[in-house]
């Protein structure tokens, strides 16, 4: 599956999360930029991993055994279930009709899939993601993974801790989970 911190930042994200670290740095000079955009997206990955949401919306993958009880995806807030497909016995994908699954997206943006039919296992495509990019991130999310990014960059082999500002910037959207996320069949 696709989960939160697997960050591949398109080209304008990129480009954004680029000119927000360089910013913090106070550089102007382009020929690290390939260095900073990578920085920048360990950042965001270690922010989704931290707050537990992804942050940027994409297409992500997850394969699920097959079962009769409601099964949470992975990632969070789902913003649409797009496809669930059977793997057959040749590692192929068939589309499954919608009288072989049942999906729900719940008010916290949980996907969830139960399966009615009688394929063994499936694999669901959805779209998952806080915000349509790097400039529609909330400020505090956007703002400490940039600092995070700019640390990363100015500490490069060495072991300093991260500044403490970053963990309080995401502090307040992060999710936690206090019980099994499963629901009753």
């Amino acid at each position: 599956m696709n989960r939160p911190g697997a960050i591949a930042l398109g080209a304008e994200d990129r480009a954004s999360a680029i000119a927000a670290v360089r910013r913090m740095l106070r550089s102007i000079d382009a020929s690290e930029d390939e260095l900073i955009g990578g920085l920048a997206e360990t950042a965001l990955g270690l922010a989704e991993s931290f707050i537990g949401l992804a942050l940027i919306a994409r297409t992500m993958t997850e394969t699920i055994a097959a079962g009769g009880a409601w099964q949470p995806l992975g990632a969070v807030p789902v913003r649409a279930i797009t496809g669930v497909g059977a793997i057959g016995a040749d590692g192929g994908t068939t589309p499954l009709a919608s009288a072989g699954y049942a999906i729900d997206i719940d008010a916290l943006g949980q996907g969830w899939v139960r399966l009615t039919g009688g394929a063994a296992t499936i694999v669901v495509t959805f779209e998952a993601g806080l915000a349509d990019g790097w400039d529609a991130l909330p400020p505090g999310i956007a703002q400490g993974a940039t600092m995070l990014a700019a640390h990363l960059f100015e500490a490069r082999g060495g072991d300093a801790m991260p500044p403490a500002a970053v963990a309080a910037l995401w502090r307040p959207w992060r999710r936690m989970r206090l019980r099994d996320a499963r629901r009753c069949a």
